[in-house]
């Protein structure tokens, strides 16, 4: 490929983005009651938020639904053509339904709206046309208008989803707002993801806790190595029957055989632990877990019971897995 062809591409990819970027920037200038009018619907509503939409709208429409579902709005997308067809049945008086259709004039979305209506259901629509048969029968419009699409043809949705997405993000963050929605609440709605289950679960899920290496405080520095090596946690703890005295790292010996040279088989374990390490509970949840480690600069946290007594180790790749 030559250096004109890379440029012409790159031009035009630049250019989709500039003419989206410039749509987003208005739709963020236009913003305003009707936008608060539509948020207020969706809270006060008892049931929940139904999107529909045909065609890239449809796309839209399910995105949309899965983020109010994800982020503390019951919502679930439902297909117009096959609402028409007896999914109707699947709107109950207490939701709201939110209508997407650029034009406005989508013939499967006008058929169900004398249903809606009679049904006594609140109706939010969001187009681009203002003056359209959709919007002028709704309780509120989200204006979506863009002046130009950025395909090249000005034909296919390009700007035009953008905005609807754009809109519908604005919709889902403003009602998490509103609602006070937590990242615990998020991890309750997300217990597969990575942020889920280090919210939810506990250190006692995750820790080590057999086949510690445990050693005294007299170990000689060859025991020390071996048991490092064996345990497999780049360190070994040191204890005075059940109460913890320090530990010594991987780093700590390789520190210490710098520093001494050949008088280092002569040391014992005491002599260059780290007393006094971090320590958590079991019951803490993961995420306290990888905040304490970030504090202290720490991989690895003793866990201890409420005596003080040594019940695992738990270290940062247990909680990144």
């Amino acid at each position: 490929m030559t250096e004109t062809s890379k440029a012409q591409i790159l031009a035009v990819a630049r250019k989709a983005m500039h003419t989206e970027m410039l749509a987003l920037k208005h739709l963020e200038e236009t913003l305003g009651d009707n936008f608060v009018a539509a948020v207020e619907l969706i809270l006060a509503c008892r049931g929940k938020c139904i999107v529909t939409g045909m065609g890239k709208s449809g796309l839209v429409g399910r995105k949309i639904a899965a983020t109010l579902a994800s982020t503390g709005t019951p919502s679930f997308f439902l297909h117009p053509g096959e609402a028409f067809h007896g999914d109707l049945g699947m709107i109950s008086k207490e939701d709201v339904i939110l209508a997407l259709s650029y034009s406005g004039e989508t013939d499967e979305i006008l058929k169900i709206v004398p249903f809606i209506h009679s049904n006594g259901n609140k109706l939010i629509s969001m187009t681009g046309h203002a003056e359209s048969a959709l919007a002028k029968n709704s309780d509120v419009h989200l204006d979506v208008a863009v002046r130009e699409e950025a395909c090249i043809l000005h034909l296919a949705p390009t700007t035009s989803t953008t905005a609807q997405i754009a809109m519908g993000d604005a919709l889902a963050v403003s009602l998490m707002q509103q609602r006070g929605f937590t990242s615990v609440d998020f991890a309750r709605l997300h217990p597969g993801g990575s942020l889920g289950r280090r919210l939810l679960m506990t250190v006692g899920n995750v820790m080590r806790d057999h086949d510690l290496p445990v050693v005294a405080p007299d170990c000689p520095a060859a025991e020390m190595i071996h048991a490092i090596s064996k345990g497999g946690l780049g360190l070994i703890v040191i204890c005075e029957g059940e109460r913890i005295e320090g530990i010594v790292t991987d780093g700590d010996v390789r520190r210490a055989m710098e520093r001494l040279r050949g008088e280092f088989f002569n040391i014992r374990a005491s002599d260059i632990a780290t007393r006094n390490p971090k320590t958590i509970s079991p019951d803490e949840k993961l995420i306290e877990a990888e905040k304490m480690m970030t504090r202290n600069k720490v991989t690895s946290l003793l866990v201890t019971d409420a005596a003080g007594k040594l019940t695992g180790v738990i270290q940062i790749y247990d909680i990144k897995l």
